[in-house]
Order: structure tokens, then sequence, then C-alpha cells
């Protein structure tokens, strides 16, 4: 960025963020709190009474935004591919059903259709393999309005859509996903802007012919929520997803991620020193070491956002070859938080590929790994890459990266986003 530290690139976004420092990243406070406007603040009352189309309008009108929007437009507008590590994707997915079909998640989506007028049937639904599937993001402004918005809907229909998200993920994912919801109404709340982030501003499509042994899915996005599930031959795929809080707390509710980053900071903590100078592939989150663009003023660190569909992301940091049994298990169980979404059986299922390429997995580091920084985690495999990134505030005023505010993704290298490989098998017999 050419902007100095304390440039604005809009109301929200200073260029700090991006802005590389010698200094570590040293945030410490221990409350959010700390860190929220007061309500009558112009950076907030400016949006009160507005609805989200005004909202998001004037949230897409500053230039730099604008050419986000440019940029991710052409994203979208090329044809799938895959996130790789070289631009050539390998052949690595195999569709092997569990030997016990779920007819629940088909069941409760018919549920849906059945009430539902046909105006919001034609909203609602897409081919299996539409574009549409990749038109998600993650921002409070809406980019593509697909499907429809729980907020407009009367709520049986509400209960009947997340009874569809309920009967397909596993009770803990299912907890998860309304948790990163109720962390955005309590975004709302704390801002006094309930209206334009709750726990029912969220856009929702169904894909393809909801049968047990078809090929179908459906697709819950918005703020801090996107989540994409695939069923082909009654083998599910929960990718891509994109969770996260600003906060991640509240005063009821324990850290969104908790038991993941406790996780990730035993097993960094555990590294040896040359371990260490392996996998540390930056000193901080905001190293000048990063090669110009390494920082997006909207991703930050992380790589496999909202449109990143077809993205090359060349391995580093430490090749899992390199870690102790122990330490493997704990990058593994790092790995299995991230598909918590999937029901066991199909969990388990999906953590066997990933231990079939345990040789080819890498850790990478960026930041203190005791615990007393924010820090950015990628683990990446040909079948899976998982970040966790500590960000900047948008809705709260700090602004250099903070461990409350929590961005994750989880992507299918090598083409089964969305479950495109499976699917490619499915219709090739």
């Amino acid at each position: 960025m050419t902007q100095g530290a304390d440039d604005r690139l809009d109301d929200f976004f200073s260029a700090a963020r991006v802005t590389a420092r010698e200094e570590d990243v040293t945030l410490t406070a221990d409350s959010f709190r700390e860190y929220l406007y007061d309500t009558d603040d112009p950076v907030l009352a400016q949006w009160r009474g507005l609805d989200y189309a005004e909202f998001s309008r004037r949230k897409r009108s500053p230039d730099f935004v604008q050419e986000l929007l440019r940029d991710w437009r052409e994203l979208y507008d090329q044809p799938f591919v895959g996130v790789t590590t070289d631009g050539t994707v390998r052949d690595v997915h195999r569709l092997r059903p569990p030997a016990v079909l779920d007819p629940a998640p088909a069941a409760a989506a018919r549920a849906l259709l059945d009430q539902l007028d046909p105006g919001q049937r034609r909203r609602l639904t897409h081919p299996v393999d539409a574009r549409e599937w990749r038109a998600w993001s993650n921002p409070e402004f809406v980019i593509h309005e697909v499907g429809l918005r729980l907020e407009e809907l009367t709520p049986p229909v509400v209960a009947a859509v997340l009874a569809v998200v309920r009967a397909s993920l596993s009770a803990e994912g299912y907890d998860r996903v309304t948790e990163a919801m109720a962390l955005n109404a309590y975004l709302g709340d704390l801002v006094g802007l309930p209206d334009l982030m709750n726990d029912r501003s969220y856009w929702f499509s169904l894909f393809g012919d909801p049968t047990t042994e078809g090929a179908w899915g459906w697709q819950l996005f918005g703020h801090h929520v996107a989540v994409s599930f695939v069923s082909v031959a009654g083998r599910h795929v929960v990718a891509p997803v994109f969770l996260g809080a600003e906060p991640a707390l509240s005063e009821e509710r324990a850290p969104l991620f908790d038991a993941r980053e406790r996780t990730a900071v035993e097993l960094a903590t555990s590294l040896t020193a040359g371990q260490r100078e392996q996998a540390v592939v930056y000193a901080s989150v905001l190293d000048p070491a990063m090669p110009e663009g390494r920082l997006h003023p909207a991703d930050e660190r992380h790589v496999a956002g909202a449109f990143r569909d077809n993205r090359v992301v060349p391995t580093e940091g430490l090749c899992a070859t390199g870690l102790t049994d122990r330490q493997w298990s704990l990058l593994r169980g790092i790995v299995e938080d991230f598909h918590l979404l999937l029901a066991p059986e199909q969990r388990a299922l999906t953590m066997a590929d990933v231990d079939t390429y345990r040789e080819e997995t890498w850790l990478s580091w960026y930041g203190a790994t005791d615990g007393t920084q924010p820090f950015y985690l990628r683990v990446q495999s040909p079948v899976v890459l998982a970040e966790m990134d500590h960000h900047a505030g948008v809705w709260l005023s700090n602004q250099l990266p903070a461990r409350f505010h929590v961005h994750t993704t989880l992507r299918l290298p090598n083409g089964n986003d969305y479950g495109r490989a499976y699917l490619a098998r499915f219709d090739a017999g």
C-alpha cells in the first residue's frame, strides 16, 4: 500500500491494517470493549435507519471498494478450476460414499420447498452446477443477492431453512454456524445497528434436486458466515466455509474458536528451534518482509476467501514429515476442527483423505508462537487448505489485528470446492 499508516481508506478501513511495521503487533487489550465506538460517532451514526439495500449501495461507493469489486467480478467471471499450488489440478478426490446414507438432509430440503410459493421457489433454486455457488461473500454489505434473505421470510419458513442446515451438519457444526450468526446479532446490538447485522441477515439457496442418492446442495452466506453444503451420492462436502466474528466472544459466550486457538498455540509452542525456523514464515502479521500484495485491505492475510476459487497458493512453512507423532496429532486435530461441520461418519471419511496426504501437508505460521500476539495459521495439503487469521477492526476501532476479530476459511484444493470433483465423477458414472 502507498498510504501512510494513519491514512483512511474509508470510515472503517485504515491503511494500518496492510502497512508493514518493524515493531511487533502486541495489541494486548483484555477486552474488545476498549475499542467500542460511541454509538453517536459518525462512523456508526451515518448508517442508522438504512435498510440493507441502501446500506450496501453506500458501502460499495468508495473508490477503493469499487476497485475491489472490479477485481472480485473478474475472479467471479472466470471458469471454475479450484485452488492449486501451481495452477495444475491434481486428481486426488475419490468419491467414497458412507456405508449408510442419511435421508434427513434431502427430506428437510423438500419440506422447505413445500412451504414456498412459486416466486420464492424460483429465487431459491438453481442447477447443481450453477455459477451462483461462487457468488457468496462475507462482508456485511451485500455484493450478490442470491436466493432468499432470511429476515424477509416468515418465522415458519426461517425455521424450515434452519432445519435444512441442522439436518445436514453435525450437531456441533450446526451450533458453530448458528453461534457465528448470533455473534453477528450481538455485534449489531453493540454498535446500535441491529437492522443491518442480526442473526437473520443471511441469504440461502438450494442447488439441484434434493435426493439422498443424487447430487444437490445448499448455501448460506452473509456477514462472517458462508457455508456451502453438497451431497453427491450420499457423500457430503462442506466447503468452501468462511466463519468469523467481530468480536468472537461476548459476556455470555466463550470465544468462537477457543479450542482451535488453544490447540494451535500448543502446537506452535511445541516446535523446536529448528522446526520453528521453518514453520514461522513471517515474524509478525505485519512483517515488512512480506512481498508486495501479500496483505490485502479486505482479506488481510487469508488467501482462500470469497471469489478466490482459482487461487494459486504455493506451499510454505514446515512439512508435516518434520513433525513428531504428537505434533501431527495436534495438527490433525486443528484440521478436524475445521471439518467439524460434517456429520461424524462423513468427517471420518474426509479425515482419512487428510491422513493419506500427511507427507504433503504443510504448516505455515505468521507471528509469535507463544500466544502473546495475533497470528495467522495455514494448514495446506492436496486435499485441504485451512486458515485462521486475526484481523484489525471494522466495526471496532482497533487499527491493528487483534485476537477478538477472527476470520477462518476452509477450501478443498484441486477442484472439490462445492463438491465439483465429486460431481464430475458422479456425472461420469
